[in-house]
């Protein structure tokens, strides 16, 4: 565990380097499977699409299970943190921008 508090220490603006850096390769690794359900509904979403999508994806998910972290606190605090709450969003709009219909022909089984 000294070596994660070690890596954790490096940060940009109160967010630790190491966490965004491991979110953002693990949706890279991840990106050819998380689409695998989303074609069974004939949505295509490219690797570039999920990119920009992991840190509201992140924030989402936080929520949901109740881990505060500090960039969920920020992003939810009524108050402030106007420059975060507006990234996430227009992370959110480029992510859900090219997303694509693909008709039926085109779906590999």
């Amino acid at each position: 565990m000294i070596i994660i508090e070690f890596l954790r220490q490096f940060r940009i603006g109160g967010y630790a380097i190491f966490d965004l850096t491991v979110s953002f390769l693990g949706i890279y690794l991840l990106s050819p499977l998380l689409s695998i359900p989303f074609r069974r509904f004939k949505i295509e979403i490219p690797k570039k699409n999920w990119l920009f999508l992991t840190l509201p994806i992140s924030i989402l998910v936080h929520l949901l299970v109740g881990k505060m972290t500090p960039m969920t606190k920020n992003f939810i605090d009524l108050q402030g943190h106007y420059v975060l709450k507006v990234l996430i969003l227009i992370l959110l709009v480029l992510g859900l921008k090219e997303l694509k219909r693909t008709n039926k022909n085109s779906l590999k089984r």
